[in-house]
């Protein structure tokens, strides 16, 4: 699933014309085209997706949109190692496993 996420602005660079931004999205950090909101600046919040800040946000607005996908795990979805986080859902589909799936081996 692709969200829109919401993040704030850290850094801006430009990269071979092309205005680039190192956004905060909750603890992790990405590269974000800021083609669409050229007028953005460092300590505002936008809403990203697919790599483009496409919409200004407020900072509240921001903390309980991160704080509620966060909530509800979409955060560790949308950012997180999708290799672990399939052996994970492998390893929750084998018998055996899951909560206390350890306590009962030994």
């Amino acid at each position: 699933m692709c969200l829109a996420v919401p993040g704030k602005v850290l850094s801006i660079e430009e990269r071979e014309g092309t205005r680039m931004a190192s956004v905060d999205f909750g603890g992790v950090v990405k590269e974000v085209c800021l083609e669409y909101l050229p007028d953005l600046e460092v300590g505002e919040y936008t809403i990203v997706h697919v790599g483009f800040a496409l919409q200004r946000l407020d900072e509240e607005s921001a903390r309980r949109t991160l704080a509620l996908f966060e909530g509800l795990g979409l955060l560790e979805e949308e950012f997180g190692d999708q290799w672990e986080i399939a052996a994970r859902a492998a390893g929750a589909d084998e018998p055996g496993a899951g909560p206390g799936a350890e306590e009962a081996r030994a």
